[in-house]
C-alpha cells in the first residue's frame, strides 16, 4: 500500500469535533439551545414591547383627546375693506378656500400629518348674532344667539333626515339677501326649528339677510374632528349671561350654510372670519417622532412654520392648537414610567446573564477532565477555546436567531435594531462564556482531587477590594434613587436602575461570607447525634464549591426582581383602589347635581333595602360655606364644605374606607336638647371635625358660621386629613341632627355585591337628575392607556421570568454536582443505605443552600422595597396623572407578601423535589452502573 493511500484513510477516519460533541450529548445541546432561545426572545421582545406601548400610547393620546385641543386651526379676519368688493367675494368662495387648504396640507412640516377626511375650512361669524324670531325658545327670557358657518363637505359627513340640502341659488354676493342653511337634529330639537323656518340676520347696510332652513341633518360620526372640533356645529348649548346676580341662561347654536354662500356673510354684523381646520393624523406617529413633532407645532404657532402658512393663507392668519400640551403630558407620563420599567429590565437582564454564565460553568465543569486531558497533551488555550466556541456557536446562533424571529412575530410593532442588539448580546455572552471559563480554569495546571470547599475557602485581597467597591456602588445607587427618585426629570440612569441588582449582589457576597458560620455550628450539634445522615449531609454541604456565589447571586437577584415587580403591581392596585374610594366615597354613591339636590325619604328607604347594600350613610353637603376672616384680614373666596352626617354610620364608613377614621362620640352635641317645634339658638356651639387647613383657620375658640343649613357656632373637636363624602381639602364635619335645616343630599353605600342596574333604576324612579356612582366602575376608568397596560404587562413578565430563572438557577446548581451525588449514593448503598435514607441525605444536603437563598431572597427583597420606596412614585403608572393633579398626591411601593414568599418557597420545593427524584432514579439504576473501574468520581 502506498504512503499516500495510508495518509488519506487516516485523515478520513478523524470525525469532525463539533458533530461528534453534538452526537455525544444531544439532550444537553437541545436544553442549551432552548435556554438561549428563551433568553434571546426576552432580550429581543423587551425593547419592541416598550416601543409598542409607547407608540400606541402616543396614538391613543392623540386620538382620545378632545378634538378642540388636538386640531390645528388657521384663522384670520375677513378680507380687508380696502379691497374691491369682487376681490373680497372671490377670496371667501369655496374654490379659493379649497386652494388654500390644499397648499396648507401640502406645506405642513414633517412629522405633522393631516387627516384630510376630517379637516375642514370655511367662513364663520366669530360673534354670535341674536335672533329675534318669536318662535325660538327663551328659557330665561333672553334671545338665542346664532352662529353662521359655511363649513366644507357637509354632505360627506352628515345624513339628511328632513328637507333638502342647502344650496347657493345663483351667484351669491355681498348684496344677496336670501340664503339657505341646515341644522343638526339636536339643534332642531332644542330650538324647535323645522324645515322651512326662516331666521332674519341683521346686516351692516340695514337690510336683513333671510336664512331659510331647508334641511335637518344627522352627523355620521359626531365624535370625529369634523363635528367635535367646534361642538356648537352639532350640539347647541345653554350659556349664562355675565351678571353679578343670579345667572340667566340663553341658547347658542349654529346654522350650516353652503360653502358658496360665504360672500353673503360679509355683510352681517357677526364679524366674519376665515378658518382652515386641520385634524392631525397620528396613525403613523411613533414615540421617536415626539421631539420633532413638538418642534414642528411650535414652529407653526410662532416660528418659520407660521410664516410659511401666512404666505399661503394671508399675512394676518394665526395658528392655534393645544397639541403641544397633549405632547407635554405624554412626555411626562413616558418619562415617569420608563425608569420604573428599566429597573425591571436591568434586574431580569442581570439574572439571565448570571444563569447563562452558570450554564457555561456547568458545561465546563462536566467536561473538566476531558479538557484537562487535551491541555495535558499539548492543546493550546486558543485551540481548545476555538473548538468550544465553534461547538457553542453551532447551537447558540440558530437558537438566538429563532428567538429573535419569534420576538418580532410576537411583538409586531417596534424598532428592529434594538431587538437584534438584545438577541445578539445573548448569543455573544453564551458563546464567550464557555471558552473564557475554560481558559481561566485551565491556564495553569491544577492538582487532581484538589478541593475548593466553601467552608475552607479564604477570600483573597482582590476579592475583598472588589466586594467593597460593589458595596460602595450599591450604597450610592440606593442613595441616589431615594434622593432623586424615578420621576424622569434627569432621564434614565442605569446606575440608579441597577440598585436592586447591586443590593442583591452585595447580599450574595455577605451571605456567602457568613454561610460557613451557621454551618459549622450545625455540624457540631449534629455530630453528637446517633444517626449519620444529618452529619454526612451537612459535611457535604460544607464541601460545596467556593464558586457558589454565582448561583446565590442569581437566586437573590431573581427573587429581588420578582418581589420588586410584585410590589410595583401591588402599589399600583392600592393607588387605584384609593383613588376610586376618594372619588366615590364608598362602594356606591347616590346624589344629585353638585350634591345640592335633596333626596326624597322614599329613596333612602328603597336604597336601604336594595340587594347587596350592607350599610347606608346619609350625608348633607353644602359647598362654599364662608369661614370667619383670619387675623390677617385675607378672605378665602372658595370657602369650606360643610358635611352633616349621622355620627354612627359615618364613623363606620370612615373606618371601612380608611379615610379619616374617628370615634362617633366626637360629634356628640353637648347641652340641653332643643324642644320640638322650636328653632335652636344661634349661640349654640357644635363640635366639628375639620381638615387641618380649616382647623388652623378656626382656632381653638368657638367661631360663628352662617350657612344654608343654619347659623351656629362651631368648635374644633378634632382633625382628619380626609373624609369619604368629599375629596376637598377644606371641610367641616358636623352632626346633622344639630342643623336647623336638615336634608339628605347624598347617600354613601357599602356592600359586597351591590346591583348597579337595580340601584340606577331605583334612583331614576326617584328623580331623573339623580346619578349613581360605583367604585368598581370608577376604578376601571384608571386603566385606559396603552402605556399603563404595557408597563404592567412588562412587570408581570418580569415576575414570571424572575421566578423562572430562580428555579432554573437552583436546577443548574444541583445538576452541577449530580454525578458526584449519584456516585456517593451508589457507594453508600453498598454499605446498606436504603432509598429513603438516600432521599433524606440528598434533601438535607440541598437544604442549607436552598434555605440560605430563600431566606436571603425574602430579606433582600423586603429590604430593597423599603430602601427604594421613598424614591419611586407610581402615580403616573397607576392613574395617568401627574402628582398633585388628581385624587392622590403620591403612590408609593407596597410590599406584596405573595411575590416575596411564593418564589422563595418554590426554590425550597424545587431543591427538595430534585433531591428526591435523584435518589429515586439512582435506586432504580443500581450500583454497578455508577461504580465503574477507573472512575475518578
Amino acid at each position: 500500500m502506498s504512503p499516500r493511500a495510508t495518509t488519506h484513510r487516516t485523515a478520513s477516519a478523524c470525525a469532525p469535533w463539533v458533530r461528534t460533541r453534538l452526537r455525544t450529548a444531544p439532550g444537553a445541546a437541545c436544553a442549551f439551545a432552548l435556554l438561549v432561545l428563551v433568553t434571546a426572545f426576552l432580550a429581543a421582545a423587551f425593547p419592541r414591547a416598550v416601543d409598542s406601548y409607547e407608540d400606541r400610547g402616543l396614538r391613543h393620546d392623540l386620538g382620545d383627546v378632545d378634538p378642540t385641543r388636538s386640531v390645528l386651526e388657521l384663522s384670520g379676519p375677513q378680507p380687508g375693506l380696502e379691497l374691491p368688493v369682487a376681490a373680497r367675494e372671490s377670496m371667501v368662495r369655496e374654490a379659493a378656500l379649497a386652494s388654500v387648504q390644499h397648499k396648507v396640507l401640502a406645506g405642513l412640516p414633517d412629522p405633522v400629518r393631516a387627516d384630510a377626511s376630517q379637516s375642514a375650512y370655511g367662513v364663520r361669524t366669530s360673534e354670535p348674532i341674536l335672533a329675534g324670531e318669536p318662535w325660538l325658545p327663551r328659557p330665561y327670557g333672553l334671545d338665542p344667539a346664532l352662529t353662521y358657518v359655511t363649513q366644507s363637505a357637509l354632505p360627506d359627513h352628515a345624513t339628511l333626515r328632513t328637507g333638502t340640502w342647502p344650496a347657493a341659488r345663483g351667484k351669491v354676493s355681498l348684496t344677496t339677501r336670501e340664503a339657505e342653511a341646515a341644522v343638526t337634529e339636536q339643534t332642531a330639537k332644542a330650538l324647535r326649528i323645522k324645515a322651512g323656518a326662516t331666521v332674519s340676520v341683521p346686516t351692516r347696510g340695514g337690510e336683513a339677510l333671510t336664512v331659510r332652513i331647508t334641511g335637518i341633518v344627522a352627523p355620521r360620526d359626531p365624535e370625529a374632528s369634523y363635528w367635535s372640533a367646534e361642538p356648537l356645529l352639532r350640539t347647541p348649548s345653554l350659556v349664562p349671561r355675565p351678571s353679578k346676580e343670579t345667572p340667566r341662561y340663553y341658547w347658542i347654536a349654529a346654522l350650516l350654510l353652503p360653502p358658496d354662500a360665504a360672500p353673503a356673510l360679509l355683510s352681517t354684523t357677526g364679524q366674519p372670519e376665515l378658518y382652515w381646520r386641520i385634524a392631525p393624523d397620528g396613525s403613523r406617529l411613533t414615540a421617536r417622532d415626539v421631539p420633532r413633532l413638538r418642534t414642528a407645532v411650535a414652529s407653526l404657532e410662532g416660528g418659520p412654520g407660521l410664516l410659511k402658512m401666512r404666505r399661503v393663507a394671508g399675512d394676518t392668519v394665526t395658528v392655534t392648537t393645544d397639541l403641544d400640551e397633549v405632547l407635554t403630558a405624554y412626555d411626562g407620563m413616558r418619562a415617569a414610567i420608563k425608569p420604573v420599567v428599566t429597573v425591571a429590565a436591568v434586574g431580569i437582564g442581570a439574572v439571565a446573564a448570571v444563569v447563562l454564565l452558570m450554564t457555561g460553568g456547568l458545561m465546563a465543569g462536566r467536561r473538566h477532565a476531558e479538557l484537562a486531558l487535551l491541555r495535558a497533551r499539548g492543546g493550546s488555550l486558543a485551540g481548545i477555546g476555538g473548538r468550544l466556541l465553534g461547538e457553542t456557536a453551532v447551537t447558540a446562533v440558530p437558537a438566538g436567531a429563532l428567538g429573535l424571529l419569534l420576538a418580532v412575530l410576537a411583538v409586531g410593532e417596534g424598532r428592529l435594531w434594538p431587538a437584534v442588539t438584545g438577541a445578539a448580546g445573548v448569543v455573544v455572552l453564551v458563546c464567550a462564556a464557555l471558552p473564557l471559563r475554560t481558559a481561566l480554569r485551565h491556564r495553569a495546571p491544577r492538582l487532581p482531587g484538589a478541593r475548593d470547599d466553601l467552608v475552607a475557602a479564604r477570600p483573597s485581597r482582590r476579592r475583598t477590594v472588589a466586594e467593597l467597591t460593589l458595596l460602595v456602588l450599591a450604597a450610592g445607587a440606593v442613595a441616589a434613587l431615594r434622593r432623586r427618585g424615578t420621576d424622569g426629570t434627569g432621564g434614565t440612569d442605569l446606575l440608579i436602575s441597577s440598585a436592586p441588582v447591586l443590593v442583591g449582589l452585595i447580599a450574595a457576597v455577605v451571605l456567602v461570607r457568613l454561610y460557613p458560620l451557621p454551618l459549622r455550628l450545625a455540624l457540631r450539634s449534629v455530630a453528637r447525634l446517633r444517626g449519620a445522615i444529618g452529619f454526612l449531609a451537612l459535611a457535604r454541604a460544607g464541601r460545596t464549591s467556593a464558586a457558589g456565589t454565582l448561583p446565590l447571586l442569581a437566586l437573590l437577584v431573581a427573587l429581588t426582581t420578582a418581589a420588586f415587580g410584585g410590589s410595583v403591581l401591588a402599589g399600583v392596585a392600592d393607588a387605584r383602589d384609593g383613588a376610586a374610594v376618594r372619588a366615590v366615597g364608598a362602594d356606591a354613591r347616590v346624589s344629585g347635581q353638585a350634591d345640592s339636590v335633596p333626596l326624597p325619604a322614599a329613596l333612602v328607604r328603597a336604597v336601604r333595602k336594595a340587594d347587596g347594600v350592607r350599610d347606608v350613610a346619609p350625608v348633607q353637603i353644602e359647598y362654599g360655606v364662608a369661614l370667619p376672616a383670619p387675623a390677617s384680614g385675607f378672605e378665602d373666596a372658595k370657602g369650606a364644605t360643610l358635611i352633616g352626617v349621622d355620627p354612627v354610620t359615618y364613623a363606620r364608613l370612615a373606618r371601612s374606607t380608611g379615610l379619616g377614621a374617628f370615634p362617633a362620640d366626637r360629634l356628640k352635641a353637648t347641652g340641653p336638647a332643643v324642644p320640638k317645634g322650636t328653632l335652636p339658638s344661634k349661640d349654640r356651639v357644635l363640635p366639628v371635625l375639620a381638615s387641618p387647613s380649616v382647623a388652623t383657620r378656626l382656632g381653638d375658640r368657638p367661631r360663628e358660621l352662617r350657612s344654608l343649613a343654619g347659623d351656629f357656632k362651631v368648635r374644633v373637636a378634632g382633625t382628619v386629613t380626609g373624609t369619604p363624602a368629599v375629596s376637598d381639602t377644606s371641610f367641616l364635619i358636623v352632626n346633622s341632627a344639630s342643623l336647623t335645616h336638615r336634608q339628605t343630599t347624598a347617600l354613601l353605600l357599602t356592600g359586597d355585591r351591590i346591583d348597579a342596574g337595580a340601584l340606577r333604576t331605583t334612583a331614576r324612579h326617584a328623580g331623573k337628575d339623580l346619578a349613581v356612582q360605583m367604585r368598581a366602575e370608577e376604578r376601571a376608568t384608571y386603566v385606559d392607556t396603552p402605556m399603563q397596560t404595557g408597563a404592567e404587562r412588562i412587570y408581570l413578565a418580569a415576575i414570571a421570568a424572575g421566578a423562572g430563572y430562580a428555579l432554573l438557577a437552583v436546577l443548574l446548581s444541583l445538576l452541577q454536582t449530580a454525578p458526584e451525588r449519584a456516585t456517593l449514593l451508589a457507594r453508600l448503598r453498598t454499605m446498606g443505605l436504603t432509598t429513603r435514607q438516600g432521599g433524606r441525605l440528598l434533601g438535607f444536603e440541598a437544604m442549607p443552600q436552598a434555605l440560605l437563598a430563600a431566606g436571603g431572597g425574602l430579606l433582600v427583597g423586603w429590604a430593597t422595597i423599603v430602601l427604594l420606596s421613598p424614591g419611586i412614585d407610581l402615580v403616573r403608572l397607576a392613574l395617568a396623572s401627574s402628582p398633585g393633579s388628581g385624587l392622590l398626591d403620591t403612590a408609593p411601593l407596597r410590599t406584596d407578601p405573595w411575590s416575596l414568599a411564593l418564589p422563595a418557597l418554590g426554590v425550597i420545593v424545587l431543591a427538595a423535589a430534585v433531591a428526591g427524584v435523584q435518589a429515586w432514579w439512582a435506586g432504580r439504576r443500581g450500583s454497578i452502573t455508577e461504580l465503574r473501574a477507573g472512575d475518578s468520581r
